[in-house]
């Protein structure tokens, strides 16, 4: 189940859904770089590059290319872990919390239990104006971030059948 808020409260946006595959593995999905790269855009996007250094104030650094040579290079950093369960990160600030020129969004990703052993995923990207909202419209996230979750969905099923911890 994929469900999508457009209109949330601070110019947010936000996905839910019900990702076929333990908390954990879906943890690992996005907090080890290898594997993220293996999703976090849709394709025909890629994401050759990514780095992290996953605590407060740590790097959160990727590179997603399209398929006409684009490049978007994203520098970051995580603001709040609670491993398995909780991921807050922004470009606002680069590693060890320097500040952005500029600021696009706060993410957040929120995991939990379903009854039947799944894991419900909730990510919210939270922006400081209505433009950079629109701008991420714009960008594709109505039909981008389904594809992405699905892609995610996937992965972590893929990891599950392979009995993966």
């Amino acid at each position: 189940m994929t469900d999508l808020t457009l209109d949330g409260p601070g110019f947010s946006l936000a996905l839910t859904r019900t990702v076929a595959a333990p908390r954990g593995l879906v943890w690992r999905c996005w907090t080890q770089p290898d594997l993220l790269k293996q999703w976090y855009c849709p394709q025909p996007w890629t994401v050759p590059e990514a780095v992290f250094d996953l605590r407060p104030g740590g790097r959160m650094n990727m590179t997603m290319a399209g398929p006409e040579g684009e490049r978007m290079d994203l520098q970051g950093v995580f603001l709040a872990i609670e491993t398995e369960r909780r991921l807050v990160f922004t470009d606002a600030y680069t590693e060890d919390f320097w500040p952005s020129p500029q600021s696009f969004m706060t993410g957040t990703v929120e995991l939990s239990d379903t009854p039947d052993g799944e894991t419900q995923m909730i990510w919210t990207a939270r922006h400081s104006s209505e433009e950079a909202r629109e701008q991420h419209l714009a960008m594709g996230f109505e039909t981008g971030w389904p594809t992405a979750a699905a892609q995610l969905n996937a992965l972590a099923m893929s990891l599950h059948q392979k009995g993966a911890a």
